[in-house]
C-alpha cells in the first residue's frame, strides 16, 4: 500500500507543481503531512538539505521521502512519480504545442501565472521563517545562532553587491552558509 501511496502522492505533486520547486514546496508539504510520512519539522530540515545538495529540490525531497518510507524501491517510485508529469508535459510541448506557445493569448496566460508563483514562493519563505520561531511560555524566541548566520550572509550579499557591483554567486553563498552553520552549531 505504501508504494501506491507514494506513487499517487508524488504524481499529484508532479502534476500540479507550477513555477518550480519552491512553488511546489506547499504541495509537497501537504502531501507529506497528509500521509504522515514526515513531521513538519523533519520536512523543514529536509528542504534545507535538499537545497544544499545537487539536483532539483523536488526530486531530492521525493527521493528522501520515498527512501524513508519504503527503501530503495520507494525512493525510485517517488522520484519517477514526481518527474514523470514534467517529462510528459515537456515532450508534448516539444512535439505538439510548439507553435501554440507562440500565440499572444498563451503568452498572456503564462505571464499572468508569474505573479501567482511569486506569491506562492514568498508565502512559503514567510511560513518557513515563522516556523523557525518557537513559542515559549506565551512569548516568542528566535534561534540566535540562526539569526547570526542569516545576518552574516545578508552582510556578505550586500558587501559583495557594493564592492563588486554584481550579485554574489549562489554557490559561494551556500558554501559560506554551510561553513558558518558548522562553525556556529559545531561539526
Amino acid at each position: 500500500m505504501i508504494y501506491l501511496d507514494l506513487l499517487i502522492g508524488f504524481l499529484k505533486v508532479g502534476c500540479f507543481a507550477f513555477g518550480g520547486a519552491y512553488a511546489a514546496i506547499p504541495l509537497i508539504r501537504d502531501v507529506v503531512l497528509s500521509y504522515g510520512w514526515l513531521t513538519d519539522e523533519q520536512l523543514s530540515y529536509m528542504i534545507a538539505v535538499s537545497e544544499s545538495t545537487p539536483g532539483p529540490v523536488m526530486i531530492n525531497l521525493a527521493t528522501y521521502v520515498g527512501s524513508s518510507q519504503a527503501g530503495v524501491l520507494g525512493a525510485m517510485l517517488a522520484t519517477l512519480a514526481v518527474a514523470f508529469p514534467a517529462f510528459v508535459i515537456i515532450w508534448l510541448v516539444m512535439v505538439l504545442l510548439k507553435s501554440f506557445l507562440q500565440k499572444n493569448a498563451v503568452q498572456t496566460v503564462l505571464g499572468a501565472v508569474k505573479p501567482c508563483v511569486i506569491g506562492i514562493i514568498l508565502s512559503t519563505g514567510v511560513y518557513m521563517s515563522l516556523s523557525s520561531v518557537a513559542a515559549i511560555n506565551g512569548g516568542v524566541a528566535l534561534d540566535g545562532r540562526a539569526a547570526i548566520i542569516a545576518g552574516v550572509v545578508a552582510a556578505v550579499v550586500i558587501a559583495w553587491r557594493l564592492i563588486k557591483k554584481k550579485k554574489a554567486s549562489p554557490i559561494a553563498l551556500i558554501i559560506v552558509s554551510a561553513c558558518l552553520g558548522m562553525l556556529v552549531y559545531g561539526i
